[in-house]
């Protein structure tokens, strides 16, 4: 392959995932004029993003086995075809269920990450794979970080049905660049699809996640809440006794349970925790009033564009990223951006009195989560068969999607529970941005015990895998 169309199925992927993960903050700063504009109650206007967090989460797994069975770029380019059905859908209602309806599909969007991923391991040279998945795997905070502040930009200045226009244009032009450059992935794993153990999983995560997501809104000790929390446990230990015992299951189990692959998983949500706690409250924190004697009174997009830095950040040590794996290994890599990020927040507790001491506690933490992102692919590769590695990274990426959920609900808690009154407004006291900050490094130093579980691997991924 030449240099040149390696370069491009780089490129052309990376923004892929930068278009995918940037969905996932597309209406943060509608969120408090979503029960306005879409003329409904604040309950019912938050599934405008929950249900975009849920999409994404059960995709990721099934789309990585759908790539796996019948071709990584077809798969890729109908999720986002279903990207840019779901954005239209969204750009021209302001009804409540077709917003919801439309932002479900949009969500659908994170499959092409791990997609991505397998892509750039079956077509890349040995000396590209590892700087490539780096870089891909890094979009996937990458694009929330940076897409909050554009997204707030818009809103505040046109019509708020833009961000759907916009986002539908962008996913169409990443499918043309798919068809230009991408070609078709020849490593195939032939076998039926598990359609019913699909279903499985979808109600089975559903059930998982709507309890962690919502569970501060409708009770902790409620019957929704409980209710969904028992079903899960019931519905996903049918699964995984189905799952086992089919010849071709949508998730092999046995292969999730190899040591390396299992506390690899489990750090990963760790990581993910720690990543969407300071999306949560750096910007609350930003934008709190002066008069609280800590808040530093910003407007949205000011915390946004204070925000910014740590994605780019993100993705500019994806390369050092790669470059840790290749010479020490993943796993090294992986406890590297633990610390990392346990560094940031340890930073942010003592130091969040102005705007540049908060810039700087993001910039450190965004480059933790880089370097551990960049890294998690690399281990998870390293130990399933190249057959299944776009079905395994899903289920990597799923991993890091229930991290970020619980991050929500458990930050959300916090920060809502340990608040003050300022004027007429309630916002999070001093304490409480401590203790989330607290919270959120007590995490990532469990992913960093948890990492420290896994084998050691020297090698790079071409090296392992005999790309």
């Amino acid at each position: 392959m030449a240099q040149s169309g390696g370069r491009a199925i780089i490129v052309v992927l990376a923004s892929c995932g930068l278009v995918a993960s940037f969905m996932q903050t597309l209406v943060v700063p509608l969120i408090p004029a979503f029960p306005r504009l879409l003329d409904t109650t604040p309950t019912n206007a938050s599934w405008v993003v929950t249900v975009t967090l849920l999409a994404a989460a059960v995709i990721t797994p099934v789309s990585g086995r759908l790539g796996d069975l019948y071709g990584k770029r077809r798969v890729l380019l109908a999720s986002l075809a279903v990207l840019v059905a779901g954005s239209v859908l969204s750009a021209v209602t302001s009804s409540l269920a077709l917003m919801v309806a439309g932002r479900g599909l949009q969500g659908f969007a994170m499959g092409v990450i791990p997609l991505g991923i397998s892509i750039m391991r079956d077509e890349l040279p040995a000396e590209r794979v590892s700087g490539a998945i780096s870089l891909m795997s890094a979009t996937l905070g990458v694009g929330s970080a940076i897409g909050l502040p554009l997204a707030a930009v818009v809103a505040e200045n046109t019509d708020w049905h833009v961000l759907f226009w916009g986002s539908a244009a962008l996913g169409l032009g990443c499918a043309l660049l798919i068809l230009r450059y991408v070609p078709e992935s020849p490593v195939r794993q032939p076998a039926p699809f598990d359609y019913f153990g699909a279903f499985g999983l979808v109600v089975g995560l559903t059930c998982l996640l709507l309890p962690i997501v919502k569970g501060g809104e409708w009770g902790w000790g409620s019957v929704p809440t409980l209710g969904f929390a028992a079903a899960a446990v019931l519905v996903l230990a049918g699964w995984g006794w189905y799952q086992l015992r089919r010849r071709d299951p949508l998730v092999d189990l046995r292969v999730s349970a190899r040591r390396p692959v299992l506390f690899t998983n489990l750090a990963s949500i760790l990581v993910g925790f720690a990543m969407y706690a300071m999306a949560l409250s750096f910007p609350q924190l930003l934008q709190a009033p002066a008069a609280s004697g800590y808040g530093l009174g910003l407007t949205m997009v000011e915390a946004g564009l204070c925000l910014a830095p740590n994605g780019l950040v993100m993705m500019l040590l994806s390369p050092v990223s790669a470059r840790l794996t290749n010479r020490y290994g993943p796993r090294t890599t992986l406890i590297t951006g633990t610390v990392v990020i346990a560094i940031g927040y340890v930073f942010a507790i003592l130091l969040m009195d102005n705007v540049v001491e908060l810039v700087v506690a993001s910039v450190i933490i965004g480059a933790g989560v880089g370097i551990a992102y960049a890294a998690m692919p690399a281990l998870i590769m390293s130990s399933v068969p190249v057959t299944e590695t776009a079905s395994a990274n899903g289920l990597n990426a799923l991993m890091r999607s229930v991290g970020t959920s619980t991050s929500s609900a458990v930050m959300a808690t916090l920060l809502a529970q340990l608040s003050v009154t300022v004027g007429a407004l309630t916002v999070p006291s001093l304490t409480g941005f401590r203790v989330a900050f607290t919270v959120a490094a007590v995490a990532a130093l469990g992913g960093l015990a948890l990492t420290t579980m896994v084998p050691r691997i020297r090698a790079s991924v071409p090296e392992l895998v005999g790309v």
